[in-house]
């Protein structure tokens, strides 16, 4: 089933991305539409099996570096997206922010990427994605941040450490409750 998702997600991605050229709005509608169909199938965001979103995720960005897209660009986003698609639906934000920036990391490790430049992106898309939809911004941030430490780890302990230290580093993202959330995980 998670497969599925996957490349169904991914195969949605390249036909909007070769179909319009416009690889932001593609990605972006594409993905919303898939995350507001998924959630509203299932009935409520309970209903929507573990992993799903991080499957949406992890097809929407193998899909976007399969048709020449940088991964580090596509994250925010991904994400960003998801984030939107979830809360119009009226699902969990939160759980959503930490499975979206998991399926992005899981993606871009299948293909090669920049994990550490996806997981900064990724938290930057929720952060910025939680405010436009009026979520507690800081609270979408920590599950963020621990969803890229998840995924990161399941990687390996050397990406682990690598994803600790580039959100910590940025600029973008605030210190306090990285620090927080790295503490927690």
């Amino acid at each position: 089933m998670i497969e599925k998702i996957i490349n169904e997600t991914k195969e949605g991605v390249v036909a909007a991305i070769k179909g319009t050229g416009d690889i932001v709005n593609a990605l972006r509608s594409t993905v919303k539409d898939v995350i507001v169909g998924t959630v509203k199938d299932a009935g409520d965001m309970t209903n929507v099996a573990v992993g799903t979103v991080a499957s949406i995720t992890n097809g929407a960005i193998t899909g976007a570096v399969s048709v020449g897209t940088n991964a580090v660009d596509s994250a925010a986003d991904i994400v960003g997206a998801t984030v939107k698609g979830v809360a119009e639906a009226g699902g969990d934000v939160m759980g959503a922010s930490k499975d979206a920036v998991s399926g992005v990391i899981h993606g871009t490790a299948g293909v090669g990427g920049d994990i550490t430049g996806v997981a900064v992106s990724a938290v930057v898309g929720v952060i910025k994605a939680a405010g436009d939809v009026g979520a507690d911004v800081s609270q979408a941030t920590e599950h963020a941040v621990i969803g890229a430490i998840h995924a990161a780890d399941k990687v390996g302990a050397e990406t682990g450490k690598a994803v600790r230290d580039a959100l910590l580093a940025s600029a973008a993202l605030p210190r306090e409750i990285v620090e927080s959330a790295i503490n927690k995980k």
